[in-house]
């Protein structure tokens, strides 16, 4: 006979506003990820404002509203801060209303267990099953490590959450459980799709020749990763698999189309494997009970010692801007954080190390500013940007004139590549201020 665990469950049950009774000035409050964000409680903690003070929040990816944030511009009472922000808490951040942290996905995990405090983590979770776990869903990726060490867990109940299968720390049970929160909750209207432009597409077909069969993908968000898949969807590339710290609309075009298989992986295999989930409900709905789907923490989908495992392993990312020592500032513009580090270490170097691996960074040659000015993203060098990736760990980088390769590759030689795939108009210059740097071979020609 089953153990009941619904006796467990009503004993457990309360309301928003006396769960985060247990919240104290000076805590750390963890709100974990993208759709485990406990909105409910937030909501309740907001109201609070007045009776606490230097409460600290972490998030990440998360939408917005994000209330313990807008409701304290002072910041006295909370303080909100994020691994890697979403286009909302960009927002925040331009603001003064929200704090970057540094970081590597794969080492998420680690920075909980030896070096962080969480006094209270709320999360949202899937309803209860009948063996007494909750799922954490497309929030499996950082959720179950952060739980671990937490003092007190409250989970809040949504009940849109898509159920997800995974490889472990998928579930919490109703035992490691301090509080549940019910109530209703506003369907997922899922983010907005970007869509590819022109100049994507072009990106995107110069790295398509580079993918064969049975690769594994990673693809990091934004247009021109959908742009590849979309392309992808349309060739004839075949039994392709899917390991990625972000799953997006791209693997659903994918899978759709009879491309995304998973067979040929050699480990995990038949099985997509992500860390977290971002897209739209088509999205959601796809993951949902789906064996052919697995969830892991970030700890495993973006270790490089398990990405170099997979045979011809092709990570692909996108940056702001590039300098012409092959230096890469994927997570600000200036000083303004954009997003965050995320994964694309992980990927560059552990599809660096897979058998026919490959890692791309990809951009525009040119962006346009408010003025309406064209500038050039490859730079001559960086002065005060914050680095994403060293030089020394940069593989392939694209553009829409061409893909180059860096890997073993001399100054001279990695500013004569980036200057051939830079806009035509601002190839001079850059040969130029090569020259300067004494990084210009004298017999070169671009």
């Amino acid at each position: 006979m089953l153990h009941d665990f619904y006796t467990e469950y009503k004993e457990k049950l309360t309301t928003p506003k006396k769960a985060v009774e247990v919240v104290k000035s000076g805590d750390w409050i963890d709100y974990t990820s993208c759709l485990g964000k406990p909105v409910l409680l937030d909501r309740a903690l907001a109201k609070r404002r007045d009776e606490l003070y230097d409460v600290k929040i972490r998030g990440n990816l998360i939408a917005g509203p994000i209330e313990v944030a807008e409701c304290d511009e002072h910041q006295a009472h909370f303080t909100y801060h994020s691994w890697h922000c979403s286009s909302y808490e960009r927002k925040l951040c331009d603001r003064g209303l929200c704090y970057y942290i540094p970081m590597v996905f794969h080492n998420n995990a680690a920075y909980y267990e030896f070096f962080l405090k969480v006094n209270v983590v709320m999360v949202s979770v899937s309803p209860m099953d009948k063996h007494g776990y909750f799922n954490f869903s497309v929030n499996t990726g950082v959720a179950a490590p952060i739980t671990r060490v937490a003092d007190i867990v409250i989970v809040e109940v949504n009940e849109h959450l898509p159920k997800v299968h995974g490889g472990y720390d998928e579930c919490i049970h109703i035992s490691d459980v301090d509080y549940i929160v019910e109530g209703e909750h506003e369907p997922f209207v899922g983010s907005k799709a970007i869509l590819p432009t022109d100049t994507d597409r072009k990106i995107a077909e110069k790295i398509l020749p580079y993918i064969v069969d049975g690769a594994t993908l990673q693809l990091g968000i934004g247009s021109m990763p959908n742009a590849l898949g979309e392309l992808i969807a349309e060739s004839d590339i075949k039994d392709l698999g899917m390991h990625t710290e972000l799953c997006s609309d791209a693997y659903l075009s994918m899978y759709k189309a009879g491309k995304l298989t998973n067979r040929r992986k050699k480990i995990d295999r038949g099985k997509g494997v992500f860390g977290c989930a971002v897209g739209s409900p088509e999205l959601y709905e796809w993951v949902d009970d789906n064996h052919g789907i697995a969830a892991y923490p970030l700890e495993y989908v973006n270790r490089p010692g398990i990405i170099a495992q997979i045979d011809n392993m092709v990570s692909i990312n996108s940056c702001v801007s590039v300098d012409l020592y092959g230096q890469v500032a994927a997570e600000s513009s200036g000083s303004r954080q954009i997003s965050g580090t995320g994964g694309q270490l992980d990927f560059l170097i552990g599809a660096s190390a897979s058998h026919g691996g490959k890692a791309f960074i990809c951009m525009s040659s040119v962006y346009k500013d408010k003025n309406g000015v064209y500038h050039s993203r490859v730079r001559p060098q960086f002065d005060g940007d914050i680095i994403t990736s060293p030089r020394s760990q940069v593989y392939f980088l694209a553009t829409e004139y061409g893909v180059i390769n860096l890997e073993g590759r001399s100054t001279w030689e990695r500013a004569e590549g980036l200057i051939s795939i830079a806009h035509p108009d601002f190839r001079e210059e850059l040969i130029r201020e090569a020259e300067k740097r004494k990084i210009w071979r004298r017999s070169n020609r671009c």
